[in-house]
């Protein structure tokens, strides 16, 4: 039996397929738009990073080099990417740095508020929770930003890692950014418990040092912060000196 003759090809009038090629082509353009967009984005956003946390036993070290990179260019050589949250607490930035900036001035405000609320530290644990709550409210429109957050209260030293999307967790050391498979290897092999911040510091200097060798975003030289119970210190191109040659 032959049913070939009630078979009908349905076509759409001329004016609704003009209307739907239309509208094909314009998704098409709004596709290009949108490569093109990101494209222009991932070219101007100011990113490229290696950034080293170490939790050790009389307070936390907090080490990340200078350059900032847009694309293949070397946007900023003289790039601060460890931030003073307040006098018990600090942070590295890695990623977007203006996103990451945005979070560092909310995390401060908080702070400041408690503290001037409270009459004490906000804790460390509550300052990452703050952060992470911070990434996770707007993870469908993120902050391009990988963050560690360091420091020393009344329970003692803690670290921590929070992503982009809002994940937490504490670690005992911990390194992000585009140079951190570098820097990971050296941590692996050197890191162990009861480590001080002296020894921590010498640690972190070499992992970071290790990641501008190899790896393109890294470099410019490194920043090194100790968060301890005498509270936050940036270290000076002095003291750096006397531990590693830079």
């Amino acid at each position: 039996m032959n049913f070939s003759s009630n078979l009908v090809i349905y076509q759409f009038p001329r004016a609704v397929q003009s209307l739907l090629n239309g509208e094909i082509l314009f998704r098409i353009s709004l596709v290009r738009e949108n490569n093109y967009l990101s494209d222009y984005i991932e070219q101007h956003t100011f990113h490229g990073t290696t950034t080293v946390g170490i939790a050790c036993t009389d307070g936390v070290v907090l080490c990340a080099d200078m350059r900032a990179s847009a694309g293949y260019f070397i946007a900023n050589n003289n790039t601060m990417k460890i931030q003073k949250i307040d006098n018990h607490a600090g942070m590295t930035i890695a990623g977007g740095v203006a996103d990451a900036q945005n979070v560092t001035d909310m995390l401060r405000y908080h702070c400041n508020l408690h503290r001037v609320d409270k009459g004490e530290y906000l804790p460390v644990k509550s300052v990452a929770r703050l952060a992470s709550l911070i990434f996770f409210q707007n993870r469908y429109y993120p902050f391009i930003a990988d963050i560690l957050v360091g420091g020393y209260d009344k329970l003692g030293p803690a670290l921590y890692n929070i992503d982009m999307f809002g994940s937490l967790d504490q670690k005992k050391y911990v390194t992000t950014g585009s140079g951190s498979p570098v820097a990971y290897g050296l941590l692996e092999s050197e890191y162990r418990d009861g480590l001080t911040v002296e020894e921590g510091k010498t640690i972190a200097l070499r992992a970071v040092k290790g990641a501008i060798t190899r790896n393109i975003g890294t470099g410019d030289g490194i920043n090194v912060a100790i968060i301890d119970k005498q509270g936050y210190q940036l270290l000076t191109k002095e003291q750096k000196k006397a531990i590693i040659t830079l």
